[in-house]
């Protein structure tokens, strides 16, 4: 093998890989299904669906109430009546709506953050401006503090919170927004986070903005119409969405955050050398529904 030969096959074998690249290659055990349970199916008036999945580890009652809603119909006919530029996007009933099940629990507890103990978290390895200590726990982005012992969803792009009033209103889960700009970390703490939008963003990111306060639409007009909400496990199967969450403790998305903060690839003339907690989302895919969790 000539000289130069053996320098280009040491530079292939080289390459840094992409995090795409990274993802694309985990294998099946750096995979984990989600539930049917756990993923809240929107359908929308016209066509168009958005698929969220829901967090019970961290927002235990507020994900029961949204089950519960979700169950009984209370969405149906509901509308996302409020997009902010840069902001969330919100939707549910507003004013009044429908009967309110008996098993939802009206007043939830501030479930805004829950015990550090019993996670197992990947810290990100880069100083934060809102938390103590970033990293990933569950699939999930957390911040927490050593000091408290308490550890918190932050609120990323495509991440799902519960509309509430003043404190000490919690929201009962009826009135949801998800993040659709930059990540307004402001309100951690502040608000409880129940999920994060997997598929179908767009279909409120790309709503015109409301032209109210706060994004609001004028009274008798919304952005969109909402024709359904409900549990992927009460769908039929032939149209059951399904998904896998990278598992944050794998070595595949360690590799992942690593190339996230240090593009070396071939378009990167400057690596950054660091990444924020939500430029460094939980890679999700969607993936033929298994029969094991229909």
């Amino acid at each position: 093998m000539s000289l130069l030969l053996a320098l280009a096959v040491q530079a292939t074998a080289a390459k840094p890989l992409t995090p795409s690249e990274i993802v694309a290659q985990a294998p099946a055990a750096a995979w984990q299904a989600v539930k049917p349970d756990d993923l809240l199916v929107i359908d929308y008036e016209g066509g168009g669906r958005t698929v969220i999945e829901l967090a019970p580890a961290f927002a235990p009652v507020h994900v029961a109430n949204i089950r519960a809603l979700a169950t009984a119909g209370y969405w149906t006919g509901s509308s996302i009546y409020r997009v902010q530029d840069n902001y969330v996007a919100q939707w549910g009933v507003n004013e009044g709506g429908p009967k309110v099940p008996a098993s939802v629990i009206q007043k939830p507890p501030a479930e805004y953050d829950r015990p550090l103990r019993g996670l197992t978290v990947r810290p990100l390895g880069f100083l934060d401006n809102y938390a103590p200590r970033v990293g990933h726990a569950l699939g999930w982005p957390v911040a927490w503090n050593p000091k408290t012992g308490r550890a918190n969803l932050t609120h990323c792009y495509g991440m799902v919170g519960v509309g509430r009033d003043m404190a000490p209103d919690t929201g009962m889960g009826g009135e949801l927004y998800a993040v659709i700009g930059h990540a307004p970390r402001h309100l951690d703490l502040n608000i409880a986070l129940v999920g994060r939008v997997v598929e179908g963003i767009e279909q409120m990111s790309a709503l015109p903005r409301g032209t109210e306060a706060l994004g609001f639409y004028k009274t008798g007009s919304v952005a969109r119409m909402i024709r359904s909400v409900r549990l992927a496990s009460a769908l039929p199967a032939a149209d059951r969405p399904s998904f896998q969450v990278m598992r944050t403790a794998s070595a595949s998305f360690g590799a992942y955050v690593r190339a996230r903060a240090n593009r070396k690839d071939a378009f990167f003339n400057v690596p950054a050398g660091g990444v924020d907690l939500c430029n460094a989302p939980v890679p999700v895919r969607r993936t033929p529904a298994p029969s094991s969790l229909r």
